[in-house]
């Protein structure tokens, strides 16, 4: 069953498949080839202004070799309006089906002196590939033929402001997002009381699973990064032993009869990427 007809009927997992060294792309394939049964795998779109192979192109590469379906990012950082019809209609053409759409890091984060374009934001590119999906460019004429993509988009479920962010998530579905994928989450209680309010919009939804890789890390995500709620009890079961993947199994079983699916992002981390899918799929 292919990921589109999965997605609000049967429960989905995905993954990343983690920076691409250069042009080393080969190397980044091999790895891939060591997951166990994925519905499909994000490709970052140069995270943090960093110099990445074009998702496009890497998502292209990993359908044609692996025989998995592929959710490049798309931002709306390094386009202008006419690079991006031009790239969507490539990306098209090459098979590419799902699009997820994101601002994009400033470029400031990067070693790079580059200049960010943002001729649009993450609602207008949403609505332009909807017209783009009816054969129409953004000025509304017809450019022969049709793009046939689904849309993803992010989510925040530990937004300090969950009223907010289910707006924001109503905003994109109000214009053409088809389903979400969520930052990572920690906190059992948050999340499950996110996908009862999210899920009324009826599009599905798929929450964000980091297996934590040490205790520094997780008092680092605790204090440090703003959107991700590390709580105590995780901090307290890491000091006592207990690994990164054994606290993700544990809140996939919590929240396992809430949500459409997980996205797994374990910082290329296939073994412990496979013993979640394993797990997770003992609960079906």
């Amino acid at each position: 069953m292919r990921l589109s007809e999965k997605l609000g009927n049967k429960f989905v997992i995905t993954t990343e498949l983690g920076p691409v060294k250069g042009a080393q792309f080969e190397v980044s394939i091999e790895k891939a080839k060591n997951y166990l049964f994925l519905d499909g795998i994000n490709i970052h779109d140069c995270p943090m202004g960093n110099l990445r192979i074009n998702a496009i192109s890497m998502a292209s590469l990993v359908q044609s070799t692996l025989d998995m379906e592929t959710i490049p990012h798309f931002t709306c950082r390094d386009r202008s309006l006419l690079g991006t019809q031009a790239d969507l209609l490539g990306a098209h053409a090459l098979g590419i089906r799902y699009i997820l759409v994101t601002t994009g890091d400033p470029p400031k984060h990067g070693p790079y002196p580059s200049k960010a374009v943002y001729d649009y934001n993450t609602l207008d590119l949403i609505r332009l590939i909807k017209k783009m999906n009816n054969g129409l460019d953004f000025n509304d004429k017809a450019f022969g033929g049709q793009t046939d993509f689904k849309i993803a988009c992010t989510a925040m479920p530990t937004s300090k402001d969950l009223a907010r962010e289910i707006e924001r998530m109503e905003k994109k579905k109000n214009a053409g997002a088809d389903f979400f994928q969520t930052q990572v989450v920690y906190d059992i209680e948050k999340t499950i009381a996110f996908s009862e309010k999210a899920k009324k919009m009826g599009l599905p939804i798929l929450t964000g699973i980091m297996p934590l890789k040490s205790l520094k890390m997780a008092k680092y995500m605790k204090e440090n990064v703003e959107g991700i709620d590390v709580p105590d009890k995780v901090i307290e079961e890491m000091e006592n032993g207990k690994s990164g993947v054994d606290i993700a199994c544990d809140m996939i079983k919590a929240i396992y009869p809430y949500i459409d699916g997980i996205h797994i992002m374990a910082l290329g981390d296939i073994q412990g990427t496979n013993r979640i899918i394993e797990f997770t799929k003992s609960l079906s």
